[in-house]
């Protein structure tokens, strides 16, 4: 049977296939398989196929071939020497049980032209009712297989093959959306990863320039504009570190942090704090750190962390009323508290209050919602948590990690 082939199962191993998806799906399919061998064992037939049917082709899906046909995935043979097309034109079945004995079929020039004895060709029709292929049995030997349990039985594999094409190809189509969703986001975040890193340069050179005109004489307005200037800087250089830090930790599987034996956290967030009076000179800002041991962590991803909490309390806080920063070690865990004044978060804000790109009801136009996310991951990279309590217009953010005493 393979003088006829015009594609065949190389072109189908090489991917190269016109109806490779088709195969594809068949000859993956554990369900097809278990049917071919099911319908050979039920009528004795030693060669079972699914096959692709259209007004010109037929093509080999899926076979158990014991006769040595030589018939695999994707082999094709002429759609005129099969019995195939008839049954694709009426959508009627084709069934004898002996070439040599059958009164429709005897003396049929396919059937001796490959030596066909016994067939059964039954049309795989999907959902929609429109037509796919054919699910076949062929032997060179005499087989009943016009007993109408077996019948039934090709006719019940028939409709399962039809119903499963759907469902794996709806899988398949699903698993494509899937992954063309996972590469347009690592584009996504790889482009905010490079966008985030372009832009460190210019900011990094406005405030530059910033420290510069801070030495020099300035008129009254400009000494009133230069804070103002000064806090929108510092609102985009948080952005901006957001931006990468979550960019890394997508890309990278989460957060990364490189813990030091006694690490400087007293100067990382007395730095933090003092940047944020600079940019925020109307805004009091209490500071009170307590740390009386040695502290393992990462202090410049903590004193981010603690940055994003007090850039929360002042876009959030009620304007002129004090935020306090304070920190200490006790029952084994480091705490830092950033506390401040104003209306209590809403219940239903708090449930997603710590995802990325949650931003509050007040939030006017600032920020990504990226801040208190960073934050949280920052504690947890650290075996850690950040906790929030509301009581009588105070609203305490609570950064709590391990306390891991470094060597002495």
């Amino acid at each position: 049977m393979q003088n006829a082939i015009t594609q065949d199962h190389a072109a189908f191993l090489r991917g190269e296939h016109d109806f490779q998806a088709d195969i594809s799906i068949l000859a993956s399919s554990d369900l097809v398989g278990t049917i071919l061998e099911t319908v050979m064992l039920a009528t004795n037939m030693r060669f079972a196929a699914v096959a692709r049917v259209t007004a010109d082709r037929w093509v080999a899906c899926r076979t158990v071939d014991e006769v040595n046909f030589g018939l695999a995935e994707g082999d094709e043979i002429g759609i005129e020497s099969t019995f195939c097309q008839s049954v694709r034109e009426t959508s009627n079945k084709v069934l004898f049980n002996d070439s040599a004995t059958d009164d429709l079929y005897r003396g049929h020039p396919i059937a001796a032209k490959f030596g066909i004895v016994s067939y059964a060709s039954i049309p795989i029709h999907r959902s929609d009712g429109s037509f796919f292929g054919t699910l076949c049995a062929i032997d060179t030997e005499p087989r009943d297989v016009k007993q109408p349990r077996a019948v039934s039985m090709l006719e019940m594999f028939a409709n399962i093959i039809g119903r499963s094409l759907e469902t794996e190809e709806r899988l398949e189509t699903q698993e494509r959306l899937v992954e063309q969703e996972r590469e347009l986001t690592r584009i996504q975040e790889e482009f905010v990863a490079v966008l985030g890193h372009d832009l460190r340069n210019p900011v990094a050179a406005l405030d530059a320039g910033f420290r510069h005109l801070d030495k020099e004489p300035l008129t009254d307005k400009a000494r009133k504009l230069f804070p103002l200037m000064r806090s929108s800087l510092r609102r985009m250089n948080d952005l901006i570190d957001n931006i990468m830090l979550h960019a890394k930790a997508r890309l990278g599987g989460g957060i990364r942090i490189s813990a030091t034996p006694d690490a400087p956290l007293t100067s990382a967030v007395t730095q933090i704090v003092e940047e944020i009076r600079v940019a925020f000179p109307e805004q009091e800002i209490s500071l009170e750190l307590s740390f009386d041991q040695p502290v393992s962590c990462d202090a410049p991803r903590v004193a981010q962390a603690i940055s994003n909490l007090l850039s929360n309390a002042v876009r959030h806080g009620t304007p002129g009323a004090p935020i306090q920063v304070q920190g200490l070690i006790g029952e084994g865990e480091l705490e830092i508290r950033v506390r401040n004044q104003g209306e209590a978060i809403p219940e239903k804000l708090r449930q997603g209050l710590f995802h990325p790109f949650e931003r509050g009801d007040q939030a006017l136009g600032e920020g990504l919602g990226l801040g208190l996310f960073i934050a949280s991951s920052i504690a947890i990279a650290h075996n850690g948590e950040i906790d929030v309590e509301c009581d009588s217009g105070t609203t305490t953010f609570i950064f709590r990690v391990p306390m891991l005493i470094s060597a002495a």
